[in-house]
């Protein structure tokens, strides 16, 4: 493996951004948007020492700011002593080489080192696979420029991940180790299919949790579920899934997933990578949306996940706005039927939460009382597999049974509903 970025060096890096005219909003640079990739940047153990933001109508072919910004950045870099370069906008391969040889310094744009915080962060065996295989997507087309300019620049951050041997093969090899990633990654899938299936058996519901990094989740998933998780303030501590069971209520059971968090401008490559993990959203009954009431930037980034779901999440899938932090925030959240304020910290406000998690899964389900004769017994096996059972109690005149159910269960058994 290529020589890794010391935890006890301290890589100074200018950051810089365009906005440009041309750019629609989720891809242009703005201060905001500078201050999280120094966020990001100090998550991947740099320091920032500069920024530089462009206005301009369109980027420049070459050096994207233009010859005179990338100049002023060269000196910047110069003055500073500064090693590196990270744009918060995309790069072209041709663009990084422009910009490295106008500034002697080495370039990352956000996707690359949202990449390198994610080859830190990656713990478990899927996790690995999925960020190898969004790191060799990315740096595939960059397989020329990346090769020369690692001989020349040596390790740091951004070229953590794939070992220097491999990267210096050629293109088919690459390939062929990203057929390699992505059948192990089906795999990881078919495993997850199977767990998945035995709930839908179990008629348990699934509950996601999702929402922009650092909102909270991991936290509030060890509030609901007492799941013992790492819960640290800093930008993407969870990549893998973590599910546990979660009582909503005496009378309601259901599974707790916590996702990796989102954030602007996540590389496509890694929400590919990450579908094995991602799709946890497509089969969710529910999704709870935390936010960071706290957070000054929380209308933009609840825009962002809101994309996200869109485009990740089963069409109509009913979502809880789930401010957290609320004992921190300086303004008052948003009041609505499917908001809810909470501090997952302190526990304020989350038996609410349980409530409205509750009332949700109920929808469109049909909460019925039974009388079975006992001639029909056997169907109480069939309601503690496909119901969810409030109460069952043997009676003289049958088998009296409270549940709740889908159309397609209460239809087979309606006949035997109580008046």
């Amino acid at each position: 493996m290529m020589e890794r970025f010391s935890e006890h060096t301290t890589e100074k890096a200018v950051l810089a951004g365009l906005n440009a005219d041309c750019f629609p909003p989720e891809e242009t640079a703005t201060p905001q948007t500078l201050d999280e990739l120094e966020a990001l940047l100090e998550t991947a153990g740099g320091q920032c020492i500069g920024k530089l933001l462009q206005n301009r109508p369109t980027p420049d072919p070459h050096s994207f700011l233009g010859e005179g910004k990338a100049e002023e950045l060269r000196q910047m870099i110069e003055g500073s002593g500064a090693t590196m370069l990270v744009f918060d906008n995309a790069l072209s391969p041709s663009q990084v080489r422009a910009l490295e040889e106008i500034t002697h310094a080495r370039v990352l744009d956000r996707s690359a080192l949202i990449l390198d915080i994610f080859a830190q962060r990656a713990k478990t065996r899927e996790g690995k696979l999925q960020v190898e295989l969004a790191q060799y997507q990315y740096y595939l087309p960059r397989l020329t420029v990346w090769n020369e300019e690692m001989g020349r620049l040596g390790g740091g951050i951004g070229t953590r991940g794939p070992g220097e041997t491999q990267l210096e093969t050629d293109k088919r090899h690459i390939r062929a180790r990203i057929d390699k990633l992505r059948q192990d990654l089906t795999e990881v899938r078919r495993v997850r299919a199977v767990q998945r299936e035995r709930r839908v058996k179990n008629a348990t519901p699934v509950v996601a949790l999702v929402g922009y990094t650092n909102a909270g989740k991991s936290t509030l998933l060890n509030a609901l579920t007492d799941a013992g998780i790492a819960a640290n303030d800093r930008l993407f501590d969870t990549l893998d899934t973590t599910t546990r069971q979660f009582t909503v209520s005496d009378t309601c059971q259901a599974v707790l997933s916590d996702t990796v968090g989102f954030i602007a401008k996540l590389p496509h490559n890694l929400i590919e990578a990450f579908h094995a993990t991602l799709e946890e959203l497509e089969y969710a009954d529910l999704l709870i949306h935390v936010i960071d009431a706290s957070d000054p930037e929380r209308e933009a980034h609840i825009a962002v996940v809101e994309r996200l779901i869109a485009q990740l999440a089963k069409p109509g899938v009913p979502v809880i706005s789930c401010y957290n932090k609320c004992d921190l925030a300086k303004e008052e959240p948003p009041r609505g039927e499917d908001v809810v304020c909470i501090s997952a910290k302190t526990g304020e406000g989350l038996d609410a939460l349980r409530v409205l998690v509750e009332k949700k899964l109920d929808q469109g389900l049909h909460r019925v009382k039974l009388l079975l004769p006992y001639s029909a017994a056997g169907l109480v096996d069939t309601l503690h597999a496909q119901a969810r059972v409030l109460s069952c109690e043997y009676t003289p005149e049958g088998v009296a049974v409270e549940a709740v159910m889908d159309s397609v269960l209460y239809g087979r058994l309606r006949q035997y509903e109580e008046p």
